[in-house]
């Protein structure tokens, strides 16, 4: 259907294109207001403690777009968890470029910080777990906000987390209508690895009869969806570290500790990215340079 899959760098341009030619269009007439060679320093400050920051290079091309001049230095990385009105950034740059960028570069920021701050809390939650030798890891799922899949991927790695399959290109995941089209998990498998495609080949079930189907057929990595505590437990014994196992399905972080005990491999949930919140960044102009 299409010739390529997209970069986290492509993704970038995209994100910001759109962003700024939805928010600005034809003119920014407020902005219009200030003298066009007025340079201005402006602040970014994060009013909430224990936010994780993400979005960086969103907000730097958001500013460089309207300014290719425009000095931004930033005072916490990638990552770093901040302190409640923390000075985030300094912005030195074109007075009208910075009040268009402002509410772009923010949105961008307000969103990753989001997710990257969720995430952070759950891989927190189970950091000192080791009833798995190899550690329990916290994946997101493809369940992420139209045409930012990139973008929040990006955040739930910067937060501490993995991704699972980035998008259909990147893994073979095969469930209940997969199975069904295909006649039987055993069926699906074959015709997986005939492929030959190169990529993770995984299987969901739904009883440990299906899944021992599954690890007999071949499967590098299963999906075991709404088991019990003491299934998941189950699971782990019979599988014996032939395959990855991961649990998923309505996962939440007063779930996890539990479900890490049972020394899963990894854990994945789509509340990191489609639950979406914003961590509250403001921007202040604060003088003038002459």
């Amino acid at each position: 259907m299409f010739s390529y899959n997209e970069t986290l760098e492509q993704a970038i341009e995209r994100n910001v294109k759109d962003a700024l030619l939805e928010d600005i269009g034809i003119s920014d007439w407020t902005a219009m207001l200030v003298p066009s060679n007025e340079i201005v320093e402006a602040h970014v400050i994060v009013k909430q403690d224990g936010a994780v920051l993400c979005g960086r290079p969103w907000f730097d091309r958001c500013v460089l777009s309207l300014d290719p001049q425009a000095k931004i230095t930033w005072n916490f990385a990638e990552g770093d968890v901040m302190p409640d009105r923390a000075v985030v950034c300094t912005i030195i740059s074109n007075g009208r470029a910075i009040l268009s960028a402002e509410r772009p570069a923010l949105n961008f920021l307000q969103t990753l910080s989001y997710t990257a701050s969720v995430t952070h809390s759950y891989m927190q939650a189970i950091a000192d777990i080791q009833v798995n030798p190899k550690g329990c890891k916290m994946l997101d799922t493809r369940k992420t906000l139209p045409g930012l899949r990139q973008a929040q991927k990006y955040a739930v790695r910067i937060g501490g987390g993995h991704n699972h399959r980035m998008a259909l290109w990147d893994g073979i995941l095969i469930k209940e209508n997969h199975i069904m089209a295909a006649g039987s998990i055993t069926a699906a498998v074959k015709a997986a690895i005939g492929l030959n495609a190169n990529v993770s080949i995984q299987v969901e079930v739904e009883s440990i009869t299906e899944m021992e189907e599954a690890l007999a057929a071949g499967a590098q990595s299963i999906l075991i969806d709404d088991f019990s505590l003491e299934q998941m437990r189950q699971a782990v014994e019979i599988n014996q570290g032939r395959a990855l196992l991961e649990v998923s399905g309505g996962v939440d972080i007063e779930q996890l500790r539990k479900i890490a005990m049972t020394g899963v491999d990894r854990i994945s949930s789509g509340k990191l990215t489609k639950n979406v919140e914003a961590i509250d960044y403001s921007m202040r102009v604060i003088a003038r340079i002459e």
